[in-house]
């Protein structure tokens, strides 16, 4: 997949210079819904042996066009986004650099500048896709356009909800990582790197990996999970507990800083700087603050236990939760 990475305006050297069936999108999360628009995508190349593309913004919108609620986390940030686009075997990814500049960009401009000089002959998208300055373009004016067909993937519900990132990501924060699971069609990943951490985890039976998120993640709920964790360097997953949050029992809530620990199962290897991959399967319960080591040690082989069943549970009658 070539990848073009486009700062307004776009230069004559990166217009597309082949015919292809073009998708439009954010897709934060790559979730369901987003697959609805992908699958259309593939019909529509096939159907008229286009080439396949996908366009899509960095920094989300609301950075530029809300900042008072702008959304500088995300459930897939840009590097991963591409990773799970090969997949789909897309053969041109155009990143836009979402700026001032090109928020103001009129919709007639983004019509010509960035769809019919990219040689587009097909266009596929959300029915909630807009574009141009003040979001004044959407799916109804690009169907009466004359130099491409225009494809309208509707609305996806799961459950009788719209499947969208804005409910995974709040999913996410209200500690229902099986309706987030579900919508997301995998399960909610974090990438980041093994980083030297206090050490405390070992000194009470339950040595920690302390991951370093490798971008700006979406953190899920403050809470205890059953997770498996990829290890970059053997390729082998393994499983365990992870703690998302600020350790109450030895911190100041409202000083620390909220961390991931993972503790693996039966894993006693020296992993620091290690690019791993943590999958979340299920929320154990809310991080809590104990009165003494103890009790935290007993509710930590409850956790333990709990997890490994469950986990058990999900390595032996899988779902299809892989990109």
């Amino acid at each position: 997949m070539k990848v073009i990475e486009v700062t307004h305006p776009i230069r004559e050297d990166q217009f597309i210079q082949e015919d292809v069936a073009m998708a439009f999108g954010f897709f934060d999360g790559m979730h369901r819904g987003h697959d609805q628009v992908f699958q259309a995508l593939d019909e529509r190349a096939r159907a008229g042996q286009l080439k396949k593309a996908v366009m899509t913004f960095d920094p989300h919108p609301s950075v530029v066009l809300n900042p008072e609620r702008k959304r500088t986390d995300y459930l897939t940030p840009i590097s991963d986004k591409i990773d799970i686009l090969q997949r789909y075997d897309i053969d041109y990814c155009i990143v836009i650099n979402f700026s001032s500049k090109f928020a103001s960009v009129s919709a007639e401009t983004f019509i010509q500048d960035y769809i019919i000089k990219n040689h587009v002959k097909e266009v596929v998208a959300g029915f909630d896709f807009t574009f141009g300055k003040y979001g004044k373009g959407n799916m109804m004016i690009l169907q009466e356009m004359e130099d491409f067909n225009t494809t309208i993937v509707g609305k996806q519900e799961m459950d009788s909800e719209k499947i969208s990132t804005t409910a995974i990501r709040q999913a996410l924060k209200d500690g229902d990582l099986q309706k987030a699971n579900e919508q997301l069609g995998y399960r909610y990943r974090i990438k980041g790197t093994v980083v030297q951490g206090e050490k405390r985890g070992r000194t009470i039976g339950f040595p920690t990996a302390n991951v370093q998120p490798s971008d700006d993640y979406v953190f899920p709920k403050k809470g205890v999970y059953a997770v498996s964790m990829l290890l970059g360097s053997s390729n082998k997953l393994y499983r365990g507990v992870a703690n998302v949050g600020v350790k109450p029992t030895f911190h100041d809530p409202s000083q620390a800083q909220v961390v991931i620990e993972v503790n693996l199962f039966d894993f006693n290897e020296n992993i620091y700087g290690e690019r791993v991959e943590v999958n979340w399967h299920h929320f154990l319960r809310p991080e809590i603050k104990f009165d003494g080591i103890d009790p935290l040690v007993e509710q930590m082989n409850k956790d333990t236990e709990q997890a490994k069943y469950l986990l058990s549970v999900d390595f032996n009658d899988d779902v299809s939760y892989n990109i």
